[in-house]
């Protein structure tokens, strides 16, 4: 965890990133991970190995293990009492996803870690206050803004960013008028939705895809990523949107290479368990980490991985299982080939696939049990009767009488949260 590597200073990111440059911090050393070797040495920036031929070697348990407690949901941390903030700063981010086929995405994750004591308002109420940040479809802590603020600054960046990028870059410098105009019409009247935006392109955005002739959308996404303009808010499912120096805390941001670390350390502490390179997915972060943390290999599974040095000393502490029901957009499962390799779980989100062709339902919840995804939860929370209807519980494998009792609890909780009575099968 970030806060016990560096104490974050009053002058906010710019002093943590820079205190973390300046102190290096120790390895993990003699820690017993199933025969792992010891890392040797001191790195120059926290957690980042220095000998790469020692890696530890986890077992494909404590590998689950590692990944379950740094996403939170293991029984004592349901039990710290933390907060939506709290939660969100750990996970370093939550997704955007307005489906509320149970209920949307961010809130499930929420409830995921904290239960049924989760106060429904609490989260659109840090959104109102941008203690929240709406970028790129996920909610990120507003302390850690600043952390991408400092690749948007320099975006695109011929070493950093893809050519598609810097085409789309482009695209809207010869949109230059429409550019000016939208930002003109911010500045007087924003926040305000995207269909109260002008569109004065010249060179028409051409796509096979959702986005096809939807001018001002794919200008605000740029203008977004270029860190000119920024979600202010919504109102029910519509963005607004502003000028970002409106929205985003007017903290110096760090040189871009030290956030983009300070990004990789803050995700490895989240993950726990990731690789250095991964295939890039949509957003403002990938799930993979560069050559932070302690260099590993997980038993069973193919390559190094990259391990949080704070997790390998939990290791030595008795692991506390819990049963979960997850968002199939959680973190966890997320990164689908992680999700395979680390839990060897058959899951898929069904929404998009013809009703015949779905196996386990249109919104399916994952069951964590402990350190295992054992299921699936085919739920829909039909307000209008005032019922979270089962429609079935797909058992991967045949739960035992404890863990299908811990299932129905976790269920009959969501739907309490939801303010609804849980109808189940049979």
């Amino acid at each position: 965890d970030l806060a016990e590597t560096v104490e974050v200073a009053p002058g906010g990111v710019q002093a943590t990133v820079q205190a973390t440059v300046e102190q290096a911090a120790e390895g993990v050393h003699g820690r017993d991970c199933s025969g792992c070797a010891p890392s040797p040495g001191r790195p120059t920036l926290p957690g980042m190995a220095t000998d790469s031929s020692s890696p530890h070697r986890l077992s494909a348990e404590q590998a689950r293990r590692v990944a379950v407690r740094a996403q939170l949901l293991d029984a004592p941390a349901r039990r710290r009492g933390l907060d939506v903030l709290e939660v969100v700063r750990a996970l370093t981010m939550v997704q955007v996803d307005l489906t509320a086929r149970v209920a949307p995405s961010a809130e499930l994750v929420l409830w995921s870690r904290l239960g049924g004591g989760l106060d429904r308002d609490e989260l659109p109420a840090r959104c109102e206050e941008q203690r929240l940040v709406e970028i790129s479809m996920r909610l990120l802590h507003h302390d850690d803004v600043a952390l991408h603020r400092a690749e948007m600054a320099v975006w695109p960046d011929p070493a950093l960013h893809d050519p598609y990028e810097h085409a789309a870059w482009e695209w809207a410098l010869d949109n230059g008028g429409c550019r000016a105009d939208v930002l003109e019409r911010l500045r007087a009247d924003g926040p305000l939705p995207a269909t109260a935006l002008p569109d004065t392109c010249v060179r028409p955005w051409g796509s096979s895809g959702w986005s096809n002739g939807k001018n001002v959308d794919k200008l605000l996404q740029v203008l977004a990523t270029r860190g000119e303009v920024a979600v202010a808010g919504r109102e029910g499912r519509t963005r607004l949107w502003d000028l970002a120096e409106r929205v985003y805390a007017d903290d110096p941001p760090p040189p871009v290479e030290a956030a983009l670390h300070e990004r990789g350390v803050r995700r490895l502490a989240a993950l726990g368990v990731a690789r250095a390179r991964s295939a890039k997915v949509p957003g403002p972060d990938p799930d993979h980490v560069g050559e932070v943390g302690e260099p590993a290999v997980v038993e069973g599974v193919r390559g190094r991985w990259r391990v949080d040095p704070a997790q390998l000393a939990a290791l030595e502490e008795p692991f506390e299982p819990r049963v979960a029901l997850l968002s199939p957009l959680d973190r966890l499962v997320f990164d689908r080939k992680r999700m395979v390799e680390l839990f060897d779980f058959d899951y898929q989100l069904e929404m998009y696939k013809p009703q015949a062709q779905r196996r386990w339902g249109y919104y399916a919840l994952p069951v964590l049990v402990g350190d295992r995804l054992l299921g699936k939860v085919d739920a829909t929370a039909d307000r209008r009767a005032g019922a979270l209807v089962v429609h079935a519980v797909h058992e991967d494998e045949p739960f035992g009488a404890e863990t299908r009792a811990a299932v129905r609890s976790e269920i009959e909780d969501l739907a309490g949260w939801l303010g609804l009575e849980p109808v189940l099968p049979g």
